[in-house]
Order: C-alpha cells, then structure tokens, then sequence
C-alpha cells in the first residue's frame, strides 16, 4: 500500500448521473436489494486518480474494479458517493467483501514509507514508520487481505523486479508501474554501496 491522492477529483458528470440517480434508485428500493450499478461508469476516472495502481497491491493494474470501501452490505447509502470508492484489483476487490471497513485499513490513510516489500521474498511487510495508533490495523489488514504474499501479487512483483534487472523497465518505469519494488530495489543498493565504502 502506498500514498494516494486524497480527495481524488471528482468527475464533472458524476453527481448528476451516479449520485442523484443512485440515490432516487435508492429511495424507489428501500428493502435494501443490490443498488443498480450507476458508477461504473466512472472507473477510469477513479483509475486516473489512483495513477493505474491498485488500491491495496500497489502496482499498476490493466482493469481493476472500483471497491466501495463501505461496502453496500455494511451501509448502502453510501453506495454512490464517490469519496467511497477505491480502485481495486477485482479479486483482491472479491476478497474483501465480507470485511467491514473498520477492520481495514484505508488506503487513503496510509503515508509514505508505511509499507515495504522485503526482498528477496517479494513479500509485503509494515515499516517503523507506522503511527502506533494504525500498527494494529495494519497488520489486520495484512493477515486478512491476500496482499502480503498471495503468489498472484508475488509473482506480478517478480515480473516487474525481472523487467527492471533485465533493463526493459528503467529504475524511474518501475517507480511508476510497482513503486514498493522501486523503492526495494533503491534500498538493497544504497545497502551494497555502504558495503563497498567500509569494505574499502
């Protein structure tokens, strides 16, 4: 997980044609069936806000979802309001369905430098970094999300460190694409360059 802009604009058509017709769908239906699907329409401005990435995989992702963070279960009114939407992989997206917000952490929470990925295992872990009063949470987040070391993220990190070692992606592409990986990459070798300075 890493930094996402917040709040993410929204889109100039939205309120007219997800949130008041969602919400008169709404008033029509109070028995509480699935809300008519009137923001799908907007996911590649949810996508553009969060730069192609994943809200919780934190790598660039051809077609993801938009997650309602609430989800509709836990509060369906706020099943067309755009401050409640995350980009998400669909199938981390379907991971999460049975969760309630509070026991995740929000990806428009987290701050630089929270999370890492440790190599060689290409896993994801928390840092130092974390306020202690988001530490627990985090971690909840880490046991009950598939994010920390499911090999579908696994091996999408081990294709973007291949493509960056292979020199098909510059150290600045890889930033942009699967920036944990980036920043992996930049700390293994600030470590083997202050090797080198006490080895001489």
């Amino acid at each position: 997980m890493i930094p996402v802009p917040n709040p993410i604009a929204e889109p100039e058509k939205f309120d007219d044609r997800c949130r008041k017709k969602g919400t008169n769908w709404l008033k029509k239906h109070p028995e509480g069936k699935r809300p008519a699907d009137d923001w799908s329409e907007f996911r590649l401005d949810l996508a553009r806000g969060f730069e192609n990435r994943c809200a919780f995989g934190a790598m660039w992702i051809s077609s993801g979802t938009i997650d309602h963070f609430v989800s509709c279960d836990e509060d369906i009114n706020l099943a067309y309001e755009w401050g409640n939407y995350r980009y998400v992989d669909g199938w981390i997206n379907s991971s999460k369905k049975k969760k309630e917000a509070a026991d995740l952490l929000d990806p428009f929470h987290v701050a630089e430098g929270w999370f890492e990925i440790l190599l060689p295992s290409l896993q994801l872990a928390i840092t130092n970094a974390i306020p202690d009063e988001f530490r627990e949470l985090a971690e909840k987040t880490l046991r009950d999300l598939p994010i920390r070391d499911d090999e579908r993220l696994v091996r999408n990190r081990r294709e973007w460190l291949r493509m960056y070692e292979e020199k098909e992606l510059t150290l600045e592409g890889l930033r942009k694409k699967a920036p944990l990986v980036a920043a992996a990459v930049q700390k293994k070798q600030a470590i083997e360059a202050a090797r080198k300075d006490v080895d001489l």
